[in-house]
């Protein structure tokens, strides 16, 4: 099984990276065959905030990332987390708080490594 790791670092909006990031995320979950990790970071882990309400015909980050995480895993720094405010009830269900050891972990396990 092929291992991909995707990075997501900034804003849930505002721009588009994330928005791409999952999009590939969730096209390479699709496949026979690839085990897909996202680790959020910095402003990014307000992805994964439970809740969000957005424009009709908007996306929805939490929506992207929970289609990804019925094939992969999705996990948040935590300190990256506390300097938000945000705490891990307010996550979406099935991502979890994580460290810089447990994304150096998946790094060095990922087959490759994509920064967003």
């Amino acid at each position: 099984m092929k291992s991909i790791l995707i990075v997501l670092n900034d804003a849930p909006y505002g721009n588009e990276r994330a928005y791409n990031g999952l999009r590939l995320a969730g096209a390479l979950a699709g496949k026979e065959g690839v085990q897909v990790r996202i680790f959020l970071m910095a402003d990014a882990v307000g992805c994964a905030k439970a809740g969000q309400k957005v424009p009709e015909g908007f996306y929805n980050l939490q929506i992207m990332l929970g289609k990804v995480m019925r094939r992969g895993q999705v996990a948040l720094c935590g300190s990256c987390m506390d300097a938000r405010g945000l705490m891990e009830a307010e996550l979406i269900e099935g991502a979890i708080r994580s460290t810089l050891a447990q994304l150096a972990d998946w790094t060095v396990e990922a087959d490759q490594v994509l920064i967003f």
